[in-house]
């Protein structure tokens, strides 16, 4: 079964664009409120490094969702968008000075921050503006996920985050600064996770680690867990909507949560993968010596993934109902990797057809490049298809 599109509306449009299906998008948030709000101090972040589209951001502020930032120019689209910077969270590994100055300009809730030399910069930075800056401490739990390896970060030997046996030091030396005030533990481990019990050893971990730090009378109300659930890239119309009743279940479940403690997520690819699409026209079908091509014209400046992860995404020919036939489906950048799928089972292909690249709403236009000088792809919605004439 191929997905829904505006065929009609596509034929106006240059290609490669992306397609984005707000209703997708809208039923996704609306079971993320639904499910989220059965537990009391549970609060979603979207993680904008999955997908800053304008747009999208604007839906995805008025379901009441809180941002995600990994960037200074995260955290401008986010207020731009008109997140209020009381639910803005500022992460990442090398915050440079200017990017500090502007969450703190902006009042942001919470830096995340992933070492001793990071808080020294906020406290110094922000004793300059003569502001505290609220910080919670990012906890490498070495957590291992079953996702690809580019993409786990709660191991010991990944870039992110404090070591566990540090983390008294840090919290020590962050209560005696007079210019930040800690107030959590944020925790990452990985992302495109479909296995509950992955997030099952992250609570465990958390249990532990907060044990211990009540042990030594150390009370925080913040904890941050990250986001990191999954996506179906094989069946995106038959589960356009993840788990997120399982999700949030394993944490109730399985967090030992104070009364006194708030639970905070940050989820990106889980709120947007399903409701975007990479829409290409087939330049030439060429017959190889032991197969045949369909040669689109957007390549991996476009849409990385498959390139870079060697990811899975599903691709439909919307333009044909022909009976199957087998291609590669490449582009047309000047590398070998430039694939989107080998031995790939299309309706028969033609040139100009439309092929439609599903499951691309997250890390796809956010990832595009200008390599080989080419365009960057625009970003459309159902919404304004549906204002197109004709």
């Amino acid at each position: 079964m191929k997905g829904h599109f505006p065929i009609d509306k596509f034929n106006a449009l240059r290609t490669p664009f992306y397609y984005y299906d707000t209703e997708v998008l809208r039923r996704t948030l609306a079971c993320i409120r639904e499910e989220s709000s059965r537990y009391e101090n549970f609060h979603v972040h979207y993680a904008v490094k999955a997908n800053a589209n304008p747009k999208l951001l604007a839906i995805i502020r008025e379901s009441g969702l809180g941002a995600d930032c990994v960037s200074g120019g995260e955290i401008q689209a986010s207020v731009k968008a008109g997140f209020s910077p009381e639910k803005i969270v500022f992460a990442g590994v090398g915050k440079a000075d200017w990017e500090i100055n502007l969450a703190l300009d902006y009042g942001i809730a919470c830096f995340n921050v992933e070492s001793l030399p990071e808080l020294e910069v906020i406290n110094e930075l922000a004793a300059a503006k003569n502001k505290v800056a609220r910080v919670a401490f990012r906890i490498n739990p070495d957590v291992g996920a079953h996702t690809h390896a580019n993409i786990t970060t709660g191991l010991a030997e990944n870039k992110f985050g404090i070591r566990m046996e540090d983390m008294e030091h840090v919290i020590k030396a962050a209560c005696a600064m007079k210019n930040v005030d800690f107030i959590g533990l944020h925790f990452h481990i990985g992302s495109q996770i479909l296995d509950m019990g992955d997030f099952v050893a992250l609570c465990n971990r958390v249990n532990e680690l907060l044990d211990k730090l009540e042990a030594h009378q150390i009370r925080i109300g913040y904890v941050n867990v990250g986001g990191g659930l999954g996506i179906d890239y094989h069946h995106p119309n038959r589960q356009s909507v993840p788990d997120f009743a399982a999700y949030f279940k394993t944490y109730a479940t399985h967090l030992k949560l104070r009364s006194y403690q708030t639970l905070h997520f940050e989820l990106g690819r889980a709120v947007v993968g399903q409701c975007g699409s990479l829409i290409s026209r087939v330049l030439y079908v060429k017959q190889g010596a032991n197969k045949q091509f369909a040669i689109l014209d957007a390549g991996m400046t476009d849409l990385i993934r498959p390139a870079l992860y060697q990811a899975y995404h599903k691709i439909e020919n919307i333009s044909s109902e022909s009976p199957l036939q087998t291609y590669d489906v490449v582009g047309p950048v000047c590398e070998s990797s430039d694939v989107f799928g080998k031995a790939v089972d299309l309706n028969e292909v033609h040139r100009g057809d439309f092929i439609s690249i599903r499951s691309a709403g997250a890390y796809g236009e956010i990832m595009a490049s200008r390599y080989n000088c080419r365009e960057l792809p625009i970003g459309y919605t159902s919404d304004e298809m549906i204002e197109m004439e004709g």
